[in-house]
């Protein structure tokens, strides 16, 4: 472990810290590879006095946040903790994957070997590893979305490394297939669509006919491509969010602007979709978005498949839907920063070897670790059902369920659900 000098920002303590870890756990002696953690505490308190809590962040392929001041569910937190945020494997000050360094592995196959080992059993493994190099006993971990995921991972095989466990719209499938996942999120966006669209009637009216512009005049983002109908409808992404589904409206209002050769798209409305549909930060979401939900089976692009079920979602339907966070085939013909990983994903849409188990359902089944989750009840990317049907197979599990967010409720009150998960797990029955 190397670790940097603190530094200050607006009251955050802030300090680095890099560690060495294998590629394989299973493998020790082989490959290595770097772990970057930012440790983050109040400035008025004593770190040292602290316990740690371990930030999960969302993903795959999400790098820790980069806070710059205590607010959200970080000044909540950093009243009890000192908090490590991880840059998970691959992202971020961690060893990079991208376009840019997996040619470093070799050819297309070593590169899908490489990545068989960036999954929440390898996360998991890093954690306790680095828990130990802190000389940590052990700690509280809180995940977001993926990382739920990952702590569900951590309680199955780690239990032991965990005091508590809290869970922001992060409890996914304790098994596959995959396709089951999708749907349910098909089925949870399209009300979430007719919510908006009769908020904002005079959208449904843009979006047609941006989507009718955009399939015969060459409209090109600022990264150089040409703008699709399926890109447009990745728009769809904001529907995930609280205050981002509002912020929706703000971007299709100004879509259109007069020139000289008629109307065509503005490029305020070509920066916003470029920001949304570009995965040039976090590609391994697209990599290996859907080996997240696949245990010993391929994952054969579910999303595309199920795609079939609901063709209003289709760019071609009469009035097409916006879409979510599933990740299609064509997603590597269209983003510059995914065109070279095309035959890389394709090996690891098909492959079977390599995604061994996520969960043990047994020790989930007799848990003792003190765990919460928040599970919101319209969430378009974490189905509530499925989150359900996980929380009673894990022992000892509370659930608030709420209507009042969607998934990115800790970005709209963080504060107050890092709070009630924190006394739900040390007052059962007691929360607010």
């Amino acid at each position: 472990m190397s670790t940097t000098a603190p530094y200050t920002i607006r009251g955050l303590r802030v300090q680095d810290h890099y560690f060495q870890a294998p590629l394989d756990h299973a493998n020790p002696e082989g490959k290595a590879i770097t772990l970057f953690a930012r440790e983050l505490s109040d400035a008025q308190l004593n770190a040292s006095e602290l316990p740690w809590l371990l930030f999960l962040q969302g993903g795959p392929g999400g790098k820790g946040n980069r806070p710059t001041g205590l607010n959200g569910w970080l000044a909540e937190a950093a009243k009890h903790f000192r908090i490590l945020m991880l840059d998970q494997r691959g992202t971020g000050l961690s060893t990079p994957a991208n376009r840019q360094s997996l040619p470093l592995q070799g050819d297309v196959a070593a590169q899908a070997d490489y990545l068989s080992h960036f999954r929440a059993t390898d996360i998991v493994a890093d954690a306790e590893l680095i828990r130990a190099e802190l000389g940590s006993g052990p700690w509280s971990i809180f995940g977001q979305s993926y990382g739920g995921f990952c702590a569900l991972t951590y309680l199955s095989f780690a239990p032991e490394g965990v005091r508590e466990a809290l869970f922001t719209g992060g409890l996914g499938p304790l098994s596959g297939p995959a396709d089951d996942v999708y749907e349910a999120t098909f089925a949870r966006l399209r009300p979430r669509n007719a919510e908006y669209f009769a908020k904002y009637p005079q959208d449904r009216v843009v979006l047609a006919r941006i989507l009718a512009h955009v399939a015969d005049v060459s409209e090109l983002l600022p990264t150089g491509e040409r703008l699709t109908p399926e890109r447009v409808q990745m728009l769809g992404n904001f529907l995930g969010g609280n205050t981002r589904f509002d912020a929706l409206h703000f971007v299709f209002e100004d879509a259109f602007i007069d020139t000289p050769d008629g109307a065509r798209l503005s490029d305020s409305f070509l920066a916003a979709v470029a920001a949304q549909v570009s995965r040039a930060a976090n590609p391994l979401y697209a990599l290996m978005h859907e080996s997240i939900y696949v245990q010993g089976e391929a994952s054969n692009w579910a999303a595309e498949r199920v795609l079939a079920n609901h063709p209003d979602f289709r760019p071609d339907a009469v009035e097409p839907l916006l879409t979510g966070e599933m990740v299609y085939p064509w997603y590597f013909e269209q983003d510059p920063a995914l065109v070279p990983l095309r035959e890389l994903a394709d090996v690891l849409a098909t492959r079977t070897a390599g995604w061994g188990a996520l969960y043990d359902a047994q020790q989930l089944g007799r848990n003792q670790v003190p765990a919460a989750a928040a599970v919101y009840t319209n969430d378009i990317y974490v189905d509530r059902d499925i989150s359900l049907a996980t929380a009673a197979a894990v022992n000892g599990l509370q659930v608030w369920e709420t209507a009042g967010f969607h998934h990115d409720g800790i970005a709209d009150d963080g504060e107050g659900i890092f709070a009630r998960l924190l006394q739900m797990v040390r007052s059962p029955g007691q929360e607010a």
